[in-house]
């Protein structure tokens, strides 16, 4: 295993006399007061000519960089801008494009002055019709300005919902201010004045989760919930302190992951950051593999079906391995469960490029969680271990038909959801833990201390007609396993039914008519049906579903993993074809 210093694994325990436990660290969380753009200045100071931050603005360009200085001198000048529109919590910056320079620049300003900014979606306004994904989302946190990168993509979205805000972007396109216009902005002590005034409870920003409802929930990440998870992140892999991360990475920024774990480590220890214009499709993963070719990445965070676009690339050229390997430390996988043969292939790469292994590692949180709640920080031979609470974190597992529901307290949580009293009360228990929602179970079952497993959505589990309660995480996690990439992923169906089954998703969209593939699925289905104990985990039907998950309306969550509530619900119609019965429904074979 190559070398990387990460924090040594040393819970405490206690069981109550109901069953429940309690973990925390026996390490207690280092100093992290100070405000999110403290780590900025500092940089600007130490290493100002180092790049923080790198793109390209289209399929031939080169990479745009821009310095710690760079970045520090320009934040101040949108800050002043900011201060002087009125902006605030109360009426934050609206930030509506993907990550970028710009994006990254106006919404360190908004923290540096602690007016607050929200990174919502650019898919929501991309969808046409009447937007209503994006107005709910607006309704929750009342804008005072808006951002976008360019007036012809995002206009209309902007006129439809917000026609009264002030509209800024890049290229100054009809009906919007340019960019430069702030940014020519003489900042004033008024700057100054403002950062310095930024406590732990002020407001940094602003994300969104759906969860099993579908309506968005604006999460406000305070400056004290960011630092101390950051804080929480170095302890867990130290070596971020003694090697800036340098990172490519296309995760979005309205996302917690890669938002706040990955774009903030790296301003937070001093590192670069490249940010990829490519996505985990079979039509962007090229650009992707391009980028790759320029930059060895000493950390790389990517969800399981971004590593299995990525795969076949690394196997065929030894010079990409080569690259993506030599500086690496730590594979970072989030968002869904990776598959084994995924993280097999992962280490037979590394290996091969290296002589040695690579940690894989996971962990467990939330948007509500900043997000980093569970870190797995000890080499694993399969994938599934998210880990152990963070020093600052303290998970509480009380028991629930049959495993433990997973709640957590700590500095990193945050304090209530913005403007809904109603639904802050329902996500803290009785002692004020955060209720994530997720069940976890030992990964030992004889000894906790070495790490938990994903257990399903408490939610998400239900009944069969015979009574028989269904695990669905479980159950989804073992298809997808023994499909071994011939799914994208899954919803489990049943509820008050005689038998499971199953709406699928095939990799393409078009697989789901091809004769091969459709013969794979019902062999597989066949198999998996013969060696099933019971009804529990018997699935006798699939449907491919050639639609795939959507985003805009739920059936994905912020964390990028299947909202399966959601996705039943949105597709009823299709679950009742599935039960009714149609050419396009694969069926096992029944011996």
């Amino acid at each position: 295993m190559r070398d990387a210093a990460v924090l040594a694994r040393d819970p405490k325990v206690e069981t109550r006399p109901d069953g429940t436990i309690y973990i925390s660290h026996r390490q207690e969380l280092i100093d992290h007061h100070g405000t999110i753009t403290e780590r900025l200045v500092h940089f600007a100071g130490e290493t100002p000519d180092a790049v923080f931050l790198a793109d390209r603005l289209g399929e031939d360009s080169d990479w745009r960089r821009i310095t710690y200085a760079e970045t520090l001198e320009k934040v101040r000048r949108l800050g002043q801008a900011l201060l002087d529109a009125g902006i605030s919590a109360e009426r934050p910056l609206a930030i509506l494009s993907g990550n970028s320079i710009e994006h990254a620049l106006l919404g360190l300003a908004a923290m540096h002055v602690g007016v607050a900014y929200a990174a919502i979606s650019p898919a929501y306004a991309l969808t046409g019709g009447d937007y209503a994904r994006l107005r709910d989302t607006v309704e929750g946190v009342t804008p005072g300005m808006v951002y976008a990168a360019d007036a012809g993509t995002f206009g209309p979205a902007v006129a439809a919902v917000m026609p009264d805000l002030p509209f800024v972007t890049r290229d100054g396109g009809a009906g919007s201010t340019p960019l430069a216009d702030l940014l020519a902005t003489e900042p004033t002590d008024a700057v100054d004045t403002a950062y310095a005034a930024v406590e732990d409870d002020t407001i940094a920003k602003f994300l969104f989760t759906s969860g099993s409802t579908g309506s968005p929930k604006a999460v406000p990440n305070t400056h004290g919930m960011l630092t101390s998870n950051q804080a929480m992140l170095r302890m867990g892999y130290a070596y971020f302190a003694d090697e800036p991360p340098v990172i490519l990475d296309w995760s979005p920024w309205h996302h917690t992951a890669g938002g706040n774990s990955v774009f903030l480590s790296v301003m937070m220890n001093g590192g670069t950051l490249y940010i990829d214009d490519g996505r985990p499709t079979k039509s962007e993963i090229g650009k992707t593999v391009r980028n790759l070719r320029d930059i060895s990445p000493t950390w790389y965070f990517n969800v399981p079906t971004g590593y299995d676009a990525l795969i076949p690339f690394l196997r065929e050229d030894e010079s990409l391995r080569a690259t993506f390997f030599r500086d690496l430390k730590m594979l970072w996988y989030a968002g869904a469960s990776l598959a084994q043969h995924t993280w097999d292939a992962l280490e037979d790469l590394a290996v091969q490029a290296t002589g040695h292994r690579i940690l894989i590692a996971t962990g467990l949180g939330a948007t509500e969680t900043s997000p980093g709640a569970l870190y797995c920080t000890w080499p694993q031979d399969t994938a599934g271990n998210v880990g152990l609470p963070v020093p600052g974190v303290t998970l509480k597992l009380v028991p629930f038909e049959g495993k433990y529901d997973a709640r957590v307290k700590g500095a990193n949580v945050m304090p209530g959801y913005w403007r809904r009293p109603d639904l802050s009360q329902d996500c803290f228990d009785e002692e004020g833990f955060y209720k994530f929602g997720d069940a976890l179970k030992p990964v030992d079952p004889d000894d906790i201390t070495q790490g938990l497993a994903f257990d399903g959505r408490t939610a998400e589990n239900f009944k069969l007609d015979t009574g028989t309660w269904v695990a669905t995480g479980a159950l989804r996690m073992k298809l997808i396993e023994h499909f071994g990439g011939a799914l994208r992923d899954l919803a489990i169906t049943g509820a008050d039914r005689p038998y499971l089954g199953a709406l699928v998703f095939p990799p393409e969209p078009e697989m789901a008519q091809d004769d091969a593939w459709r013969a794979q699925i019902r062999d597989g289905l066949s198999r998996f049906a013969a060696g099933a104990t019971g009804s529990s985990n018997r699935v006798l039907r699939m449907l491919p579903v050639e639609e795939p998950l959507s985003l805009e309306t739920g059936e994905m969550t912020d964390k990028g993993s299947v909202n399966q509530r959601r996705v039943l619900a949105n597709r009823a119609e299709l679950v009742e074809e599935l039960y009714r019965g149609s050419d396009r429904v694969i069926e096992a074979e029944r011996g």
